[in-house]
């Protein structure tokens, strides 16, 4: 800063909404929900497509989301963060959105493009997006949640209507598959 001192960003579901602004948000102010999607929008993007692969359905969850968040601002009350409160709405989502459709295999150019898109190095991102995108939905659901996102099987097999063993099966199942080499898509339970 000008000042010398030096000051904390956060970034991603980490960064700290105003009180000013979730306010402003609650009355249903615009300009307070675009203030919300520059801050958190990129993580949304990046948490959607870590999960489906593909940057256009990444988009699509993202706007979901977002009018979800329009229609339920009242419902925050603040007993966690914002960011922490988004997260879960938009896994919820994604979540949902893994029950009602099937998404295609993303292509090479896809993956370059998210890794340009996210400031990864691309050649690292490819070896990972290749093995991750060699599993069902589900699987990936499950890997980038509890990997990535911290979720604990418990909550992962409740978000999921199942249980938790069934969680932990599946990724269980899934990491031997990425250790293999992510070859056996059929053998995962998806289709449960």
């Amino acid at each position: 800063m000008a000042d010398g001192t030096v000051q904390s960003i956060s970034t991603g579901f980490g960064s700290n909404l105003s009180a000013a602004v979730l306010a402003r948000a609650r009355r249903g102010d615009m300009h307070a929900f675009e203030a919300i999607y520059r801050l958190y929008g990129r993580a949304c993007y990046n948490l959607a497509l870590r999960i489906l692969g593909q940057p256009a359905a990444a988009e699509d969850m993202v706007q979901d989301v977002f009018v979800r968040l329009i229609e339920r601002i009242g419902s925050y009350r603040g007993d966690a963060p914002f960011g922490a409160w988004l997260k879960r709405m938009a896994s919820n989502a994604i979540i949902d959105a893994l029950r009602h459709r099937s998404y295609r295999e993303v292509g090479n150019e896809d993956i370059v493009a998210a890794a340009v898109e996210t400031g990864a190095a691309p050649e690292a991102t490819i070896d990972a997006w290749t093995l991750l995108q060699r599993l069902p939905p589900r699987s990936r659901a499950i890997v980038v949640l509890s990997h990535w996102e911290g979720f604990t099987h418990l909550e992962l097999g409740e978000r999921f209507g199942r249980s938790e063993s069934w969680s932990k099966s599946i990724l269980a199942r899934a990491m031997h598959q990425l250790k293999a080499g992510g070859t056996n898509r059929n053998n995962e339970g998806d289709n449960e």
